[in-house]
């Protein structure tokens, strides 16, 4: 690398001494009558001195073009070939990759805070624009922030349209874009796995290759909000600091209008549910989960409890990102009963002048246990027909998993849970607001802990 870049610099050094000397020359002849022989001179003065100038800049061009050669050699020889899939099974774990390279060294902190790059995983849709426009409008620094975009599919017009921000953003591509060989009964899940294909390469290129220390996920349908780079980076911190969580996420599931407090825009949450749709995560977890990375459903692989480990999540009350795109390879499905009414945050929360050590594991349970155990309980009846509003915020208990799929029903919220969780549950609540009040769907107060049958 040292060498590419001595070549690099002597070529831009020679190119502008050359036109230096050339300008310098011409600015130094006296001006001469144009009949005259100094004249003619003159003329031919400069016509040997562009020729020269000619074939040094053609010297150049093939100088730079052996840098670049040089540069794709270098990039093929340390991206690390994709390991194929086992097309004869139909267990969705992948074969474990080669050993990542030991004690990985931290990226240097910029002065003002941590590097954080964002990831944005993108395929097919030109739409991405609208991704990167709110990205790039919002984000306090290109250097505690650069945004890399990694693009499977091979669409050209998405191409062209992340080629347009120049070098506002770095643009790679993931290598293999062959179909991957499933089981016949999965041949309408392909989609799942190029993208679980396209998730591994694409987290590798982060954090092997670009070696950073953390990043920030979002995909090529999602909008952020104007504090969504304030919001990771005072939860980074958070993050180093607690082991019992392993990653921050920008989303509520249960984050539509009238479900969300809007007044609380700063409130906090843990969860033991993965959210994803814009998330923050450290390279230790990405040495822990890429030697069995899933070949499809990586995200509902993620809220299996073998990857959780009793680990949380921090989510907002208010999400930060929200998603446009209801066209996928989940063919719309969520998108137009709750995903596209998420109400994204407008307000700027300065996260990084607020104390956010109440998140830590202990100090939270201290605080929002007794506050969700002391509230009253009522039925959902009186909720539904917004009976005894003097008690202000309520606990609605629920016994098992056919009463909770009924309540959350009842009252809007999603039902459906991931190896026993619910989403945006914590110890198997669901906090949320409903006809103006907060409501904790919870357990009972001797919870024993998540049955993965209830999925």
């Amino acid at each position: 690398m040292l060498k590419k870049s001595s070549l690099a610099v002597w070529g831009v050094a020679l190119f502008i001494a050359w036109n230096g000397l050339l300008l310098l020359f011409l600015w130094s002849r006296p001006p001469a009558d144009p009949d005259s022989d100094g004249s003619r001179r003159l003329t031919a003065d400069v016509v040997r001195l562009a020729q020269d100038a000619e074939a040094e800049l053609e010297r150049q061009k093939a100088l730079l073009l052996q840098l670049h050669r040089l540069s794709g050699a270098w990039n093929r020889q340390h991206r690390g070939a994709l390991r194929p899939p086992n097309p004869t099974g139909v267990a969705v774990a992948a074969p474990p990759p080669p050993p990542p390279p030991p004690s990985l060294p931290s990226q240097p902190l910029d002065a003002d805070g941590p590097v954080l790059p964002v990831l944005v995983l993108a395929c097919d849709r030109s739409t991405v624009r609208r991704c990167l426009d709110k990205l790039l409008l919002y984000r306090p620094s290109a250097q505690r922030f650069p945004v890399i975009v990694s693009q499977d599919c091979g669409h050209a017009e998405t191409a062209r349209v992340i080629a347009s921000y120049g070098d506002a953003i770095a643009h790679i591509r993931q290598p293999d874009l062959s179909d991957i060989p499933v089981p016949p009964e999965h041949r309408k899940f392909q989609g799942y796995y190029k993208i679980a294909r396209h998730y591994r390469w694409a987290l590798g290129q982060i954090f092997r290759i670009f070696r950073h220390r953390a990043a920030i996920v979002v995909e090529d349908d999602l909008e952020v909000a104007p504090d969504f780079f304030e919001y990771f980076q005072a939860a980074f911190p958070l993050l180093l600091a607690d082991q019992s969580l392993w990653c921050v996420s920008a989303w509520n599931d249960n984050g539509k209008e009238q479900m969300i407090d809007i007044a609380q825009a700063e409130l906090l949450y843990r969860t033991d549910f993965f959210p994803g749709l814009g998330w923050l995560l450290l390279a230790e977890l990405w040495d822990e989960l890429e030697p069995k990375w899933p070949r499809a459903f990586w995200d509902d692989w993620m809220r299996q409890p073998e990857q959780r480990r009793d680990r949380s999540c921090v989510r907002p009350e208010i999400s930060r990102t929200m998603t446009f795109g209801r066209k996928g390879v989940s063919h719309g499905q969520f998108f137009d009963q709750y995903l596209k009414f998420i109400k994204l945050n407008d307000r700027f929360v300065p996260f990084t002048q607020l104390d956010l050590s109440y998140l830590k594991k202990e100090e939270y349970e201290r605080s929002f246990l007794p506050k969700v155990y002391g509230a009253p309980e009522v039925k959902v009846e009186e909720l539904q027909g917004n009976r005894r509003r003097d008690l202000g915020a309520v606990r609605l208990q629920y016994s098992g998993r056919d009463s909770f799929k009924a309540f959350a029903k009842a009252l809007g919220l999603m039902d459906d849970l991931k190896s026993g969780v619910p989403r945006a549950g914590y110890r198997g609540i669901v906090s949320f607001v409903y006809r103006g009040r907060r409501v904790y769907l919870a357990p009972p107060a001797d919870w024993a802990g998540y049955d993965p049958s209830w999925s």
